[in-house]
């Protein structure tokens, strides 16, 4: 299978299961980092960073730039269309079956059936980003011994910061990477 298709293919995958928005990516993508040398552990949690931190959806975000990690222009291309074709289909088939059962109470189960795994896939990916920025390795090889200090400090200041300043999270994030910048994390 030639690399760009195998690029769309991957991402493709992807988007059809990574339900409820861009960090529910992060399982797909750390699956991706143990079966291609496209990206690493450390690449992932820079890619959260600059995605959070950038207009444009999170998801799309990370495709782009694997994609152009991997096979350039093209490559991001590729992989940002293997993203978002799923939830093209998707949209469209539901969009026109809502407007026919929109009153529904089955249709309406289903979606209040697919909140936990959404949340779940966010809460696991929102640990793995926790476990990467503070202890430089993924949930699944976890030790002590690559714990970094300085972000688990940076992590306690900004949520204190934020918290006591009720500024909006878009400054904490622009703050947080100003002095991620700045002191080189």
């Amino acid at each position: 299978m030639s690399a760009l298709l195998l690029l769309y293919f991957e991402f493709l995958k992807i988007g059809l299961f990574a339900v409820g928005g861009g960090l529910a990516t992060l399982p797909f993508l750390y699956d991706l980092e143990s079966k291609y040398t496209w990206l690493t552990a450390a690449m992932i949690g820079d890619m959260v960073a600059i995605s959070e931190s950038t207009p444009g959806p999170m998801g799309v975000n990370m495709a782009t730039y694997v994609g152009f990690q991997n096979s350039g222009v093209i490559g991001s291309v590729i992989a940002t269309l293997g993203l978002i074709t799923p939830s093209i289909i998707i949209i469209i088939i539901i969009a026109n079956i809502l407007v026919k059962f929109k009153e529904s109470k089955i249709v309406k189960n289903v979606f209040y059936t697919l909140r936990p795994a959404a949340t779940g896939l966010i809460a696991s990916a929102g640990l793995s980003v926790i476990m990467l920025a503070i202890f430089k390795t993924n949930i699944t090889a976890f030790t002590f011994s690559k714990f970094d200090f300085k972000c688990l400090l940076l992590f306690i200041f900004m949520i204190i910061f934020t918290w006591k300043t009720k500024f909006h999270p878009i400054v904490a994030i622009a703050i947080s990477g100003a002095i991620g910048i700045l002191f080189s994390f």
